[in-house]
C-alpha cells in the first residue's frame, strides 16, 4: 500500500434535497459524505438536491471528508445534467450508479470532460446489476480516473431475485468477484449499505465479514452506524503491534544475513512483510485524521 493510502473506511450517504441532513454531515466523523440527488431524492427535488450538493462541495464547510455527489443514473432524464452539475463542481468524486461496462464508463467520462471536470475528481462506480459483476474487471480497468467500486447490494439482490438475509449467503460469491477485479485493477472497492439501523449487532457482523472479504470500507446509511463502521475497517492495536515486530524482525534478520526469520514462533515471509507495511500505513492514515 503506498504512502498516499486513503481511508475510506465509511462512506455516508446523505439525502441531497435535506438540509438538516446537509448540516449533520459536518460533524460527523465519517471518512467520505455521499451526497445524494439519486434514491433518496424525490422527482420533484432533484433539481433542488443538485444545487443544494454542489453548494455543499464548494463550501469548505466538511473539513477533510472526502465529499463525493452521487448522481442519477443513465436512464434517467436527470443524468446528464446531474454530471454536468457535478463536474463544475468539481468534488474528490462522482458516484455513477447502474455503471455495467466500459462503454458507460467512458460515456461518463465524454460528459464530465466536456463540462471542464477537475482533475482531481475521480469516478466511483456502482456495481449493482448481473452484467456489472459479470465485468467487473471490464469497468475496473475501463479508466484511469475510476478509483473506486461501490457494491449496490439492494439493487444487486433484486436483480438477482435473492434475498437479503443475514450473513448473506446468496450475494457472496457476487462480491468476492467484485473485490477480485478491484485488487486485479488496483482500485479501492466499498461494500454496501445494511439497511436495518435498529441492528447494531447485524450491522457491526456485516462490517466484519466485508472487512474479512478485502473490502476497504463500506457504504452506510445513518450516523450511528459510523463509529462501528470505522472500527471494523481499521487496524486494531493488536494488528499494529504485530505489523511492527514483523517489520523489526524481518529488518533485523536481513542485517545479520539470517535466511530464516520467525515471529511468535510463525514463519516470517515477504507477503507477511508486505502485509505488515500495508497495516501500518492504514493506521497511520487513520491517526492523520483523528479517528
Amino acid at each position: 500500500m503506498s504512502e498516499t493510502y486513503r481511508p475510506r473506511r465509511s462512506a455516508l450517504y446523505m439525502p441531497g434535497a435535506n438540509d438538516k441532513a446537509l448540516e449533520k454531515a459536518k460533524g460527523l466523523a465519517c471518512d467520505a459524505v455521499i451526497f445524494d440527488t439519486e434514491d433518496s431524492v424525490a422527482p420533484d427535488m432533484k433539481v433542488i438536491a443538485r444545487e443544494k450538493v454542489a453548494a455543499a462541495v464548494a463550501s469548505g464547510d466538511y473539513g477533510n471528508r472526502e465529499l463525493t455527489i452521487r448522481v442519477n443514473s443513465a436512464e434517467t432524464e436527470w443524468h446528464e445534467d446531474d454530471l454536468r452539475s457535478a463536474a463544475e463542481a468539481g468534488p474528490a468524486g462522482i458516484v455513477v450508479p447502474k455503471v455495467d461496462s466500459a462503454a458507460d464508463v467512458a460515456a461518463v467520462e465524454r460528459i464530465i470532460e466536456s463540462a471542464g471536470v477537475p482533475d482531481h475528481t475521480r469516478l466511483w462506480a456502482m456495481l449493482e446489476t448481473p452484467a456489472a459483476i459479470e465485468n467487473a474487471v471490464e469497468v475496473a480497468t475501463a479508466s484511469e480516473r475510476l478509483e473506486v467500486l461501490v457494491m449496490g447490494t439492494n439493487d444487486m439482490a433484486k436483480e438477482l431475485r435473492a434475498s437479503l438475509v443475514e450473513g448473506r449467503a446468496p450475494l457472496l460469491w457476487g462480491l468476492g468477484r467484485c473485490v477480485n477485479a478491484a485488487r486485479y485493477a488496483g482500485k479501492v472497492i466499498l461494500d454496501g449499505v445494511y439497511n436495518d439501523v435498529r441492528n447494531p449487532e447485524g450491522f457491526a457482523a456485516e462490517c466484519r465479514q466485508g472487512a474479512e472479504m478485502g473490502f476497504d470500507g463500506k457504504t452506510i446509511i445513518h450516523p450511528s452506524q459510523v463509529e462501528p463502521c470505522n472500527a471494523a475497517f481499521s487496524p486494531s492495536a493488536e494488528e499494529i503491534d504485530h505489523a511492527r515486530r514483523v517489520i523489526e524482525a524481518w529488518d533485523a534478520a536481513l542485517a545479520e544475513g539470517k535466511g530464516v526469520v520467525t515471529v511468535d514462533g510463525k514463519m516470517i515471509e515477504n507477503l507477511h512483510v508486505d502485509n505488515a507495511r500495508r497495516v501500518l500505513s492504514m493506521a497511520a492514515a487513520v491517526e492523520s485524521l483523528g479517528s
